[in-house]
């Protein structure tokens, strides 16, 4: 590119470019190894190509990672992803949720934060995580709009209980940990969930990351009678404002679904909500998605029914709103990773074997090409007051 281009120019020419090209383009010109590089750079920038991110690991075989791109060439674009040494060590994970082309991963009190574009992560210790009978800790994964800085806030909160008066101390404890700063401290906001809330249940899944806010599935146990077992409401904390927000859910998702039939997702940065039908045993989905922001407002996208095949469960949403589900065939030998087509009623396989009689887990995440982490070292891990880097431990492991 010429001299005579003003900074300014190359700038908006460069940042249209997708990650592979800048990373290549780092090593072109001192000016532009340091414009990439940048701090506001990486944090602004934004790529439109999006990839679906299939992890496989049957527990007789090494994990089976592939990565997609999700645009009108799906499924043929496919590449062989390896895991980083941080989300091997991780083993079976929980999806916190994907924010801004970064992935977060939760396991036995690790989060690991993951750009599988740049393919760098980085490890955060989260420490005194409850389960108990009473209380439990709610993981929440964003990017903030205005920053780029990605957040885990963590909540101490009441679990599931029946009689609520019998609790004389509710440890309302709300934790934000902010990757450029490296440390946990409490929210700028003060507005914190209200005792009656509980969060979800510690066997279903979490919740999403839509936009730079967090959504979780709750229960209002003091408007929610203690023997119906169903979400009412949506809590929210947004990663910017760090403020909570809550909105009840229409009253036909409450009284007509059990705890375990509601998900939510996030669908082209809109909140999706998923509800299985006991019509037919796990064979008929119905895909709701929010309207202009107003959690009283749903519109029912489509429903879900196959025939000949059993519904295991919708890991996630393709950028067109194809779900990508885990299915079993009726001969119940083995299960596979399809994407359901809502015009035509048809689903095409992705060619992947899920599950056999040895058992294993499978994982689905949407992402865009992000260049957040380009500026974090390998391997570190922040653990409360000290950061380290797990450089000889990984040397180990791929010895």
């Amino acid at each position: 590119m010429s001299d005579n281009v003003p900074l300014e120019i190359q700038d908006e020419i460069i940042k249209r470019l997708p990650v592979k090209s800048l990373i290549r383009f780092r090593s072109v010109s001192k000016s532009w190894n340091s414009l990439i590089d940048s701090s506001n750079f990486i944090a602004h920038y934004r790529s439109q190509q999006q990839h679906l991110l299939l992890y496989n690991h049957q527990y007789d075989y090494d994990p089976n990672c592939v990565s997609i791109v999700d645009d009108n060439t799906f499924p043929q674009h496919r590449v062989s992803i390896t895991l980083p040494p941080l989300v091997k060590m991780l083993g079976s994970y929980r999806k916190l949720g994907t924010s801004h082309g970064l992935l977060c991963l939760y396991n036995n009190g690790r989060v690991v934060i993951w750009n599988p574009t740049i393919r760098k992560a980085v490890a955060v210790v989260v420490l005194n995580v409850v389960n108990t009978k009473m209380f439990n800790t709610e993981l929440g994964f964003g990017v903030c709009r205005e920053t780029g800085d990605p957040k885990i806030v963590k909540i101490t909160c009441i679990d599931r209980f029946r009689n609520m008066e019998s609790v004389t101390s509710i440890p309302q404890q709300v934790e934000v940990f902010t990757l450029s700063t490296g440390a946990w401290r409490s929210p700028n906001s003060s507005n914190l969930p209200r005792k009656s809330i509980i969060f979800g249940d510690r066997q279903s899944e979490d919740g999403v990351c839509v936009d730079g806010v967090y959504y979780w599935l709750a229960t209002d146990r003091s408007t929610v009678d203690d023997e119906i077992e169903a979400f009412n409401m949506i809590i929210s904390f947004d990663m910017t404002s760090e403020e909570f927000g809550e909105a009840n859910l229409p009253d036909n998702f409450v009284y007509e679904s059990s705890i375990w039939d509601l998900y939510i997702y996030n669908l082209r940065e809109s909140l999706v909500l998923v509800e299985h039908s006991a019509e037919v045993d796990n064979r008929v989905y119905s895909v709701w998605m929010m309207e202009d922001g107003a959690p009283k407002s749903f519109t029912k996208l489509y429903t879900i029914h196959l025939p000949d095949a059993t519904i295991n469960c919708i890991v996630e949403f393709r950028r067109s709103g194809e779900p990508v589900m885990e299915v079993t065939n009726d001969d119940g030998e083995s299960s596979w990773c399809v994407v359901y087509e809502p015009n035509s009623k048809e689903i095409s396989n992705l060619d992947m074997l899920l599950g056999t009689d040895e058992g294993g887990f499978f994982y689905a995440h949407s992402y865009m090409e992000t260049l957040l982490l380009l500026d974090q070292p390998s391997f570190m891990v922040f653990d409360k007051d000290r950061i380290y880097s797990l450089k000889i431990i990984v040397g180990e492991l791929d010895a």
